[in-house]
């Protein structure tokens, strides 16, 4: 029998089976412990002293009381100092992202996704290096600077120099006032030596989902091909932090295993991480299981209500207070709306999910991964977002200036990031504001900048912004960042 150890770099003992029944079982016990509730709330709430902000998070047991905790008073406190956490570390900024789906060619059987070897009615497309392109300039045009790249596992079709090829692509692309300034990937598990490659590529973040931490579920629910291979998928950070990787993303599939398993294996992860390479998860995403083409989510019987859902946010936010977390188009713009407040700091705006779709008039939902519930333009999503009282931000600056890891990490812990983010957040902004918005997000959008640009601490840094600011919207500069 394994040994829970999050210092190992054995997939059972970090994720360790017994160690989460025993953590259901401790949760279950106390889930109306009021004392211990309140011991573990005081622990997560955000406070400072003279070296900036404490927030020490919670450990996998206290968030999974926090979860299991059914005391309506108790767990709106939860929400509460959820929202306190995602204010004090990330203001009220919201990162926009889209996805760019390259290649849906997939040797896995996984049984939830559209792609599996065996789905012999779905359209098949890879992207050539001048599809990347017109797909590229499309989102561009829309305003976006940051992609999330995506991939199906075929080393035919997909090999890593594929993916290479499309990356460099991708940041060649200059089209008038824009380029993508980031690329993040979200590909199957590989080597060090890969890793490395793709470190040396200029990526961001390195996404990889879990599915589920379940080892018996994750073995029945991807049959056939590499990805069966529980351990070599779990290890997959490890392997992308000894390549030089150190921002990278975590996430489960929720509704294919129990949410509260499901939920201590996440925390449970990102404490590995932290234990092991000093640096917990850039990003946690929170996708639920959705219908697609050959995918009927009313098979999978683990399907979580929204309020359900809302809490798990929350408790994430509260365990892993410093790390950014992601809602995509999967949900629709009441959970999105509501997901915000309590932790989220990053969202996807004009999505498409199928191969060559944002060049496409028409949504191919034959040929998309999962069905979108938020069909909004970026625009929309920013205007919205804005009426929302929220900084929608395209800034990538913390990567262009090294900003990551460790060191992100520090300056996020001590509050210090806000002094880069918000002025960054508003010229990015600005800049999306000058160069594609409509005019009523325009006259919306402006107001926010200068309402928001005397919240700037620090008369330098808010003179700089400024005149920044007045610079990009006279189109006499682009891409400053502090």
């Amino acid at each position: 029998m394994a040994i829970y150890n999050p210092k190992s770099l054995k997939a059972d003992e970090f994720i360790n089976h017994e160690e989460i029944l025993a953590t259901l079982e401790y949760a279950e016990a106390n889930k109306n412990n009021i004392a211990l509730i309140d011991e573990i709330l005081e622990k997560a709430r955000p406070k400072k002293n003279g070296n900036g902000l404490i927030c020490g998070g919670l450990t996998h047991r206290e968030a999974s009381v926090l979860l299991a905790c059914d005391i309506p008073e108790k767990n709106e406190e939860i929400y509460r100092i959820a929202e306190e956490i995602k204010l004090a570390f990330y203001g009220n900024r919201i990162v926009m992202f889209a996805p760019l789906y390259l290649s849906n060619y997939c040797v896995n059987g996984c049984v939830y996704c559209p792609y599996h070897y065996k789905n012999k009615h779905i359209t098949r497309k890879k992207l050539t290096q001048e599809e990347v392109r017109a797909e590229v300039i499309a989102l561009q045009d829309m305003g976006h600077k940051r992609l999330a790249i995506e991939a199906g596992e075929d080393p035919v079709n997909n090999p890593l120099e594929y993916i290479l090829e499309c990356i460099k692509t991708i940041y060649s692309i200059k089209h008038k006032n824009g380029a993508i300034r980031r690329v993040n990937v979200n590909i199957a598990a590989t080597t060090v030596e890969n890793y490395r490659k793709l470190k040396e590529a200029g990526i961001g973040t390195y996404i990889l989902f879990q599915e589920t931490y379940h080892k018996e579920s994750y073995l029945e629910l991807h049959p056939t091909g590499p990805k069966h291979d529980y351990d070599y998928h779990t290890e997959a950070m490890d392997r992308a932090m000894e390549g030089g990787i150190d921002d990278v993303g975590l996430g489960v599939l929720f509704g294919l295993e129990k949410y509260r398993y499901e939920f201590a294996g996440l925390i449970m992860h990102a404490e590995h991480l932290e234990a092991v390479h000093g640096v917990g998860p850039h990003t946690i995403s929170v996708p639920r299981i959705k219908r697609a083409d050959d995918i009927d989510p009313d098979v999978f019987d683990n399907s979580i209500p929204d309020e359900m859902f809302e809490k798990i946010i929350a408790c994430i936010r509260l365990a892993v207070p410093y790390t950014g977390m992601i809602i995509s188009t999967r949900e629709n713009e009441e959970v999105r709306g509501r997901a915000l407040r309590l932790g989220i700091s990053q969202i996807s705006g004009g999505s498409r999910t199928s191969v060559g779709g944002y060049t496409e008039e028409e949504r191919p939902h034959d040929s998309e991964q999962f069905d979108v519930s938020d069909q909004r333009t970026l625009d929309e999503v920013v205007k919205w977002l804005m009426e929302k009282g929220h900084i929608p931000s395209f800034c990538t600056a913390c990567y262009r200036e090294g900003r990551t890891g460790d060191r992100f990490m520090a300056l996020c812990k001590n509050g210090q990031i806000l002094n880069c983010c918000h002025p960054n957040a508003l010229m990015t902004l600005t800049e999306y504001l000058t160069d594609y918005a409509s005019e009523e997000t325009k006259k919306i959008g402006y107001e926010l900048v200068e309402n928001e640009l005397q919240k700037i601490p620090g008369e330098k840094i808010k003179k700089i912004a400024t005149e920044n600011i007045k610079a990009i919207k006279e189109s006499n500069g682009r891409d400053f960042r502090f």
